[in-house]
């Protein structure tokens, strides 16, 4: 059932993770939840996949969560959901790999809370978002308490937590929310070609970077220099690095192989 919730695939250096219950504007299922955790699972260990891309197939990206089973689980059933999607969040947060939401249609609740746990977004210009837990008399899950003040600040990720009011995609563009606004009939070429640029790109420096923007949120100044310091000398050791400045010296572009 996994599989059927979640379509995997690889495009070379590329793990394509699509969200895949198309009727229900792939909004989550327990399956889809443990289908993605085994897939991230599965890229730490794969050296080939350097780049994680995560879409929705047919109308939407995500309308979170699936809205026509609320109110038939008990308490400890949604306890044990949650820490499974929780599970998910901090597996995304910890592998060392860059992953891409590639978003349209809608991106609503947890939906748009996953699209947020990933750390660069490409979205069509048309596609919409919305908190709308509050609706339904929720709070949110899947990290979007943690992740949103921290890209807009407390006061507005509390009005859009707290009116659950549609965002335009252009408005989260100039919040910085999203990295890159392009027409929708382009969405899956531009997020390709990124995805490629950043496979070929020196992927053990942008693991390290990508942990140390991450912990920067909840260490002193120090602790980062400090990590900086530890991390530094194990960059200058690999081939990448190596490669960058031969290919600087040499006038040409670097051909770097992760390593």
């Amino acid at each position: 059932m996994a599989q059927d919730h979640l379509l995997v695939e690889k495009l070379g250096p590329i793990l394509s993770l699509t969200l895949n219950r198309p009727e229900s504007l792939n909004a989550f299922s327990p399956d889809m939840i443990l289908g993605l955790t085994e897939a991230i699972h599965n890229a730490i260990e794969d050296g080939d996949i350097q780049v994680i891309v995560l879409s929705g197939a047919g109308r939407s990206f995500s309308a979170g969560g699936d809205v026509k089973t609320m109110g038939q689980a008990g308490g400890n059933q949604i306890y044990d959901h949650i820490g499974k999607l929780n599970d998910l969040i901090l597996l995304m947060k910890d592998i060392e790999k860059p992953i891409i939401a590639a978003v349209h249609g809608f991106a609503a609740g947890a939906g748009f809370n996953l699209a947020l746990a990933c750390d660069l977004i490409v979205a069509a210009e048309d596609s919409k978002y919305a908190l709308s837990f509050s609706q339904v008399g929720l709070i949110s899950d899947g990290g979007g308490s943690y992740h949103l003040p921290r890209l807009i600040g407390p006061h507005l990720a509390k009005q859009f937590f707290f009116t659950a009011e549609p965002i335009p995609a252009e408005r989260l563009y100039q919040l910085g929310v999203i990295n890159y606004l392009v027409p929708l009939e382009k969405l899956q070429d531009e997020t390709t070609k990124l995805a490629l640029r950043l496979a070929n790109g020196p992927t053990k420096a942008y693991g390290k970077q990508k942990k140390l923007v991450d912990q920067a949120f909840t260490s002193t100044l120090a602790e980062i220099l400090e990590k900086e310091r530890l991390t530094q000398p194990l960059m200058v050791e690999t081939e990448d690095h190596q490669e960058g400045i031969a290919a600087f010296k040499e006038k040409r572009k670097p051909e770097f192989k992760g390593k």
